[in-house]
């Protein structure tokens, strides 16, 4: 039976600064603008828990910056 352990990871809003994300009142937010800069910390982000052997599950943009859920195969 293949097994997964989980993390997950916060990334304060500071870390993407430039980052142009909207939340509505509800409290949904939304990618407006990406300048290129920030699509490498992004993407360099993504790559690095990669190379560790994780998977990104799922990710939130919210007001305070960045939420991520990763999960990566457990060997027997």
């Amino acid at each position: 039976m293949t097994r997964f352990e989980y993390e997950i990871s916060a990334h304060p809003a500071e870390t993407f600064e430039q980052v142009n994300f909207f939340c509505s009142v509800e409290g949904e937010c939304s990618l407006k603008e990406l300048p290129g800069d920030q699509v490498n910390m992004l993407m360099n982000l993504l790559n690095e828990q990669g190379r560790q052997g994780w998977e990104l599950v799922q990710i939130f943009f919210g007001r305070d910056g960045v939420l991520a859920f990763w999960k990566r195969r457990i060997e027997e």
